[in-house]
Formats: structure tokens, C-alpha cells, sequence
């Protein structure tokens, strides 16, 4: 099917990362012109940028200004912005219950995944009253949707992402833009460069417990359906909804 991406021009945060470059990817191949922000991952995203002939744009989205300019940078070196794809986030991997938490890494997590998704969908809605049409999928985790022991700093974060900013924002984008969307992806645990260390056999035995399909998610799994999201012609009026991508968890062991 065509997803009628050719030619759009879309925003990618966190695009030097795992999950952020294979949406870069994936889109790339769609037709789509991408715009790949990063952090700290610089070389990752202008290596990225020259493979699919998008632009690499540096900004920390925690800090108010710079994200307020990631999004402008994008529509002029695009020539359009159709899309954001808000995907950069932190998982911290040290596992600390909530009796041991220092506020300092509860504010760090919270800020690198909430506070920098609000900023970036608020510098894109911006845009999209300009423009009058576009279109947002956030990416959230299946934390978000069972709790994570020992991260619920993390958890909280993608619980918001995904429930109280995602549903809110649905209703406000359309008072800009009538046929605008919001929606998410929820992913389990991925093999990316953040969960290498973590994901050793006995883990991934333990995971895939409460999964019917059993195997860890690849980045394309969660691509693919990133960019379905961003699809007007195959998602044109999928809106406020979180997409599952994580083979079928519960929050039980199912064997």
C-alpha cells in the first residue's frame, strides 16, 4: 500500500538513536524528506542525514529555545513540515525502587522525556496554525501502560506521554487544523543501543513470559508503525489512539 508520504516533509527527534533512526529509515524509503534532530548523537545523525538525503539538526529539547527553533530549522531546510515524530527519550537503565529515588534523577527523567515531548509538540502545533494541517505521532512505552519496577520515573513519563497530553492534544490540534492528528506508539522492550546491556538471555526469557509472540521487538517493528501513524491515507482518521507494538504483552506472565 502507498502511504502517500512522497514528497512530505517530516520531523524526526531522537533520530541519532535506535527506535529515531530506523523511522528516519523507514520513512526515507516512503518518499518522505526528513528532517533528523539530535542531541548528542551528532555524527550518528549527520551520517543518518547523508544515507537518506535528509538534513541533520542538533538541539537539546529540554532547554525552551532550542526547542522552540528545532521546528522553524526543519520547515526551512524541508521546504514543508507535513509530520513530527516526537521519539527522543531516556531510559535510565539502573534499576531503583521508588523508596531509593533521588528527586534528581526523577526531574533528569522526567525532563528528557515529557517536558521535552511537550516542547516539541508545542513549537510543531505552532507550525501547524501557521500552516493549517499536520500531524503527530508521540512515542511512549508499554511502562507507561503497566508500570516498570524500579523505573517509575520512566513510567510516569510515558504514562503522561500517552494518556493525559496525547488525549488532550487530539481535541486541541483540530481548532488549528480540522483534519489534524495525534497519535502514539507504544513499544515494549526493542533491542536498541539503550537496551543492549539489559536484554541478556535470562531477561529476554523473562519478558517474553508475558508475550504470545515471543521475541524482543526490532526497531523496524516500531518504525513500520510509526509511519503508518503519519500516513493520511492509511490512518486519516485514526486520531487519539496508542498503537501497541510489543507482541502482544499483558501485564501477566502468560506462561
Amino acid at each position: 500500500m502507498d502511504l502517500g508520504l512522497q514528497g512530505q516533509g517530516v520531523l524526526v527527534t531522537g533520530a541519532s538513536g535506535g527506535i529515531g533512526g530506523a523511522v528516519t529509515r523507514v520513512l526515507a524509503a516512503e518518499g518522505a524528506r526528513v528532517a533528523l534532530h539530535y542531541h548528542r548523537g551528532r555524527d550518528a545523525a549527520e551520517a543518518l542525514a547523508g544515507e537518506v538525503g535528509g538534513v541533520a539538526l542538533g538541539a537539546d529539547l529540554r532547554a525552551e529555545a532550542e526547542a522552540d527553533a528545532l521546528v522553524p530549522a526543519a520547515a526551512e531546510h524541508l521546504g514543508r513540515l507535513d509530520a513530527c515524530v516526537a521519539s527522543a527519550g531516556v531510559w535510565p537503565a539502573e534499576d531503583v525502587p521508588v523508596g531509593e529515588l533521588s528527586l534528581e534523577r526523577w526531574r533528569a527523567t522526567v525532563e528528557a522525556n515529557l517536558t521535552a515531548t511537550f516542547l516539541t509538540c508545542r513549537a510543531y502545533l505552532r507550525h501547524v496554525a501557521r500552516v493549517g494541517h499536520g500531524c503527530i505521532v508521540l512515542v511512549g512505552s508499554t511502562a507507561g501502560l503497566f508500570g516498570e519496577a524500579g523505573h517509575a520515573d520512566y513510567a510516569a513519563a510515558k504514562a503522561a506521554i500517552t494518556g493525559g497530553l496525547l488525549l488532550s492534544l487530539k481535541n486541541e490540534i483540530v481548532r488549528v487544523a480540522p483534519l489534524g492528528r495525534i497519535n502514539a506508539v507504544a513499544p515494549g522492550w526493542t533491542s536498541s543501543a539503550m537496551t543492549t546491556d539489559v536484554l541478556d538471555e535470562v531477561t529476554v526469557g523473562r519478558i517474553t513470559a508475558t508475550m504470545p509472540l515471543r521475541k524482543v521487538a526490532t526497531a523496524s517493528d516500531i518504525a513500520s508503525a510509526v509511519a503508518y501513524l503519519c500516513s493520511s491515507t492509511a490512518a486519516g482518521h485514526v486520531t487519539g489512539q496508542v498503537l501497541t507494538v510489543a507482541g502482544g504483552m499483558e501485564g501477566r506472565v502468560l506462561r
